[in-house]
């Protein structure tokens, strides 16, 4: 395992609603917690030799604010903006902020949902989409970057 004063700096920003994972429409979101996923993920990141910080809000500019004050400090991105994936251009200037590799993550196939979920304003400035897969879309995502910044 990496040093962690060394270690390569991963974020990874939950958007709203996605505390009440477990809870919230288990068959598009599955039955797992958002601390199950970060448990899993904190797992991995550590397998990986990868210092890893995770946020959640339900405010958009607390995501914002996050996400600029992890600016020159983190190497990837993992950001799962939940309902902010369709309409916040403001999350999508953060992400451009940041200027590392980013993956958008959705625990649901947002493009077999409704028709205005399938639209993202994080898409075409990502790395990488993954969508429809659960809680394994977050580890894919992690492994994918801790390739990319090796």
């Amino acid at each position: 395992m990496a040093d962690s004063r060394s270690a390569k700096r991963i974020l990874v920003v939950h958007g709203p609603n996605l505390n009440m994972l477990g809870q919230r429409e288990p068959g598009h979101y599955g039955s797992r917690s958002l601390a199950d996923i970060n448990q899993a993920l904190t797992a991995k990141a550590a397998e990986l030799g990868l210092a890893l910080s995770t946020f959640q809000s339900n405010h958009e500019g607390e995501i914002v604010d996050t996400m600029q004050q992890a600016a020159g400090r983190v190497q990837g991105l993992i950001i799962n903006p939940a309902a902010f994936t369709h309409t916040s251009v403001a999350i999508r200037d953060a992400v451009l902020l940041l200027q590392v590799p980013t993956i958008e993550v959705h625990l649901s196939n947002i493009h077999s949902r409704e028709p205005f979920r399938r639209h993202s304003y994080i898409a075409d400035i990502a790395m990488a989409q993954i969508s429809g897969l659960g809680e394994s879309g977050y580890l894919f995502a992690l492994e994918a970057l801790a390739k990319r910044i090796a």
